[in-house]
């Protein structure tokens, strides 16, 4: 028992010693038919990496999603997983109207968006998610974390669009502030603009300091601290 309580204890706290950075870049995810795969993936728009073969015993083909830092890999004989067993993989996007938009305008089936009834967001054909009760359409507050659409590759393969425009506290530090994607960067400004917006408002005129406004508000947005006014 003592030895479980001190494991439970390392493990609660951040290391401050590590050397080497573990970074996840790799997901694996079980196909059926990896030509119709491969079609989907790139149906989506994701940059394929990559499409190996050895003989006709073994084939691996490698997709990224834009922006993301994090590639998946399919093919044949890469997994022993059941195709279409994968779950409940996010994607995390600035805004979900565009990004639903974007698949739809490719040909491709996505839920409208929903959000959960306290921490819940699952629905009754996503047992993987904790619970099922789902209600439709945005958050109505629009949130960071609360807004999803979901979708599935040809084999059942399930993803979930999140909507994050604020990071919470501590995933990012203020001065690490850093975008993906001009994508990404461009509704930042957008939201600065809105709340700029809404300051010049309660302040009675024009704000010569705009761009210095626009800055903190991004980098405070970013690392999940207090918004200003």
């Amino acid at each position: 028992m003592a030895t479980l309580e001190i494991d439970r204890d390392a493990a609660a706290k951040p290391s401050t010693s590590r050397s080497v950075d573990l970074k996840l870049e790799v997901v694996v995810i079980p196909v059926s038919d990896v030509d119709r795969a491969k079609a989907f993936y790139a149906r989506l728009g994701w940059r394929l990496d990559a499409d190996f073969a050895s003989g006709d015993d073994w084939r691996v083909i490698q997709f990224t999603p834009p922006g993301s830092a994090c590639s998946v890999i399919f093919g044949k004989n890469v997994t022993a997983a059941a195709p279409g067993s994968a779950r409940g993989m996010y994607l995390i996007v600035s805004d979900l109207e565009a990004a639903r938009n974007d698949l739809l305008a490719r040909g491709i089936a996505v839920s409208e968006p929903f959000h959960g009834a306290g921490d819940v967001h699952a629905g009754p054909d996503e047992p993987y998610l904790f619970g099922s009760v789902r209600v439709s359409g945005a958050d109505p507050k629009r949130g960071s974390y609360s807004s999803f659409a979901s979708f599935s590759d040809p084999d059942g393969n399930g993803w979930l669009f999140q909507e994050v425009t604020t990071r919470l506290p501590g995933r990012i530090a203020a001065d690490d502030t850093t975008f993906a994607s001009q994508t990404d960067l461009a509704a930042a400004l957008r939201r600065a603009s809105v709340a700029h917006g809404e300051h010049e408002k309660l302040t009675g005129g024009h704000d010569e300091n705009w761009a210095d406004w626009y800055a903190d508000y991004i980098v405070r947005e970013q690392a999940g601290q207090e918004l200003p006014t």
